[in-house]
Parts: C-alpha cells; structure tokens; sequence
C-alpha cells in the first residue's frame, strides 16, 4: 500500500485527533530520487500505523506547498497535531526518516528545521503544516 496523496486521498479518521502524527513527504514527479524513495516511505506507512502519511507533489499540490521553497528531494515534513517537528532533507532510503518518526513520537520538544533547511523554511512548513492537516 502507498501513501496517500493530498490530490487524491481524504484524510482517515484517527483516534488521536489533534494529536496525529503526520509524516509528508515533498517530491517532484520528475525526480528520479522521489521515484525510488517511494517504496521505502511506504515501508515507514506500514512501520508506523497511527501516522498519517502524505506524498506531497510540489509542483501537483503547489497551492497547499505555496511558498516553502524545496530545494533537495525526499524533503519530510513531520508535525506532532499543530506542532512542527521536523522540516528538512533526508538521505534516501528508509534509515534516517524513521529515526526522525521515532524522535517525533518520544520527544514532544523536538526542533522544527533541519540545520540545513533554508532560512525562513521554519514558518513556511509550520503553515504547510496547517494546510494539509485541513485538506488532507
């Protein structure tokens, strides 16, 4: 099973509520990186059934990802309910997202950006991060 795509899949119901993690992975179709990235965040969907997660087209859902500017692919966005926990570029492959799942599961205090998010990337994904809770 993939993960959902904000263009064509509603939001699931959860238990948790406002408490949901969600997991976003921001792509483009024309990376070829994206493309063999898939499969393994579907491996984390399955890992981790009580998140939610989302494949994000940048170009495909560009109104939801407005202005948060995406400059290295597989990009995670990870939000905790309205906390942003994570915003940043991960190596391929499914070892560093799941860490990242994992330290925004056990530690509500965890940062936002990455160290080498751009500057400003912090507000921008925290409204990304509103965008899709809405809409997704």
């Amino acid at each position: 099973m993939s993960a959902a795509s904000p263009s064509s899949s509603p939001a699931s119901p959860t238990s948790e509520g406002d408490h949901e993690l969600l997991v976003a992975c921001l792509c483009a179709a024309w990376c070829r990186t994206c493309d063999t990235y898939r499969d393994d965040f579907a491996a984390l969907r399955q890992l981790h059934p009580r998140a939610r997660f989302l494949w994000v087209d940048i170009e495909d859902d560009s109104e939801l990802v407005d202005d948060l500017e995406v400059e290295t692919f597989p990009t995670l966005l990870i939000g905790q309910g309205e906390r942003l926990c994570f915003i940043g570029p991960v190596l391929p492959g499914p070892a560093a997202a799941q860490r990242l799942i994992q330290a925004a599961e056990e530690n509500p205090a965890m940062s936002a950006a990455s160290p080498s998010a751009p500057a400003g990337t912090t507000a921008a994904a925290q409204a990304l991060l509103a965008r899709l809770r809405q809409s997704c």
